[in-house]
C-alpha cells in the first residue's frame, strides 16, 4: 500500500497577551459567609473550576464555595477555542445565517467554506472545519475579587462581585489539516457534502473557488480542480466521490492568510483586551501529532516539502 508522504499538518504556538477578561461564564452559585448561597457574582471560565466545596451535608445538600476560594494557578483563567474562532472569522461570523441551497457556492468560495467550516441545517449540507484551535489559557494568574454596589438605595439586591484580572498572557496550541483542507466533497456517499450541485456545475464551482484563492496570493498558481470519481488513498474498495481538490500552491495560499489571521488576532471586549504577541509555525511532516508542543527543536519553520496528498482521480 502507498504510504501518505509530505507535510501532513501546519502547527502552531500561540503566545498572547491583553488586560482582564475577555470571555465570561457568567453568574454562578457561589456561598457567602454566613452560609448563604447566592447568584451575584460573576466568574470568568477558568480551567478545571467548580463551585462546590466538596463538603456535603446529611441531606445531600453540597455546599458552594466562597468567591475568594480560587486557586488561579490550578484553575487558569482561559479563552475558550469558540470564542477564538469567532473573533478570528468575525467579519463572516452571521453569514451563515443566510445560506441556503441556491446560495452556498457563494459559501465554498470563501475563507468560512474553505477553513472555518459550516453546517447548513435545512440542507444538511456542511464542511469540517480543518483548523483545530485550543483554549488561550492564562500563565500569569493576576486574578482579585472585587465588590460592586448600584447607585441608588442600598439593599442586599443592589451589590454584586465579580473575579477580575490584571496582566494576562495565554499560551495556546493549533493545527491546519491538510488532508481536510485539501478536498471538497460534492457527494452524498460518505455524508459529507459541501454542496449539492446539478450537472456540469461542479467546473464552474471549482473555477469560482480557484479565483478566491487566487486572491489571496496572485504569485502562486492556485487551483481547485473538479473530478467526479476522487479516491482516498489505501482505500480497499476505490469508492470515489464527485468532489474539488486544491493543489499544493492553493493549500499554500489559505495556509498562510490562516496563519496571516490568526497573527493578527485581536479581541476587545468592554473594559478588557488580547492580542496575539508570538507565533511559531511548523509545517510538519511526521505522524507526531503537535510534536511542537513536545520537541520545539524538531519542527520545521518553513516548507521543506510538498503538502501530503491523500486523494487521487480515478
Amino acid at each position: 500500500m502507498e504510504k501518505v508522504t509530505g507535510i501532513k499538518s501546519v502547527d502552531f504556538k500561540i503566545i498572547a497577551k491583553g488586560h482582564g477578561v475577555v470571555n465570561w461564564n457568567g453568574p454562578t452559585n457561589l456561598a457567602q459567609e454566613n452560609g448563604n448561597t447566592v447568584d451575584n457574582h460573576t466568574l470568568p471560565k477558568l480551567r478545571g473550576y467548580s463551585n462546590l466545596s466538596g463538603k456535603v451535608k446529611e441531606t445531600g445538600y453540597k455546599y458552594r464555595k466562597e468567591p475568594t476560594d480560587i486557586n488561579f494557578k490550578e484553575t487558569p483563567l482561559y479563552i475558550s477555542q469558540n470564542c477564538i474562532r469567532h473573533h478570528l472569522f468575525r467579519e463572516q461570523a452571521f453569514d451563515l445565517h443566510y445560506a441556503k441551497k441556491s446560495n452556498l457556492h457563494l459559501v465554498l468560495a470563501s475563507i468560512t467554506g474553505l477553513v472555518r467550516g459550516y453546517v447548513v441545517p435545512s440542507t444538511q449540507n456542511k464542511r469540517t472545519s480543518p483548523l483545530l484551535m485550543e483554549d488561550f489559557v492564562d500563565q500569569l494568574g493576576n486574578g482579585n475579587f472585587e465588590q460592586f454596589g448600584q447607585a441608588g438605595e442600598r439593599d442586599s439586591s443592589s451589590f454584586f462581585s465579580k473575579t477580575t484580572f490584571g496582566d494576562t498572557e495565554y499560551k495556546s496550541y493549533g493545527s491546519i489539516s491538510i488532508e481536510q483542507l485539501q478536498f471538497i466533497s460534492l457527494d452524498k456517499k460518505f455524508d459529507r457534502e459541501a454542496m449539492e450541485i446539478k450537472e456540469g456545475q461542479g467546473e464552474e464551482i471549482s473555477k469560482t473557488i480557484s479565483e478566491f484563492i487566487k486572491k489571496l496570493n496572485p504569485e502562486l498558481n492556485s487551483e481547485a480542480i473538479f473530478h467526479p470519481d476522487y479516491i482516498r488513498r489505501g482505500t480497499i474498495f476505490e469508492e470515489g466521490e464527485v468532489g474539488i481538490l486544491l493543489n499544493d500552491d492553493a493549500i499554500q495560499a489559505l495556509v498562510e492568510h490562516t496563519i496571516e489571521r490568526i497573527q493578527d488576532l485581536s479581541i476587545r471586549q468592554a473594559k478588557s483586551y488580547m492580542y496575539v504577541e508570538e507565533l511559531l509555525v511548523d509545517y510538519n511532516n511526521s505522524n507526531r501529532m503537535m510534536r511542537i508542543k513536545s520537541d520545539e527543536g524538531s519542527i520545521d519553520e518553513e516548507p521543506s516539502e510538498k503538502y501530503a496528498s491523500y486523494f487521487y482521480s480515478k
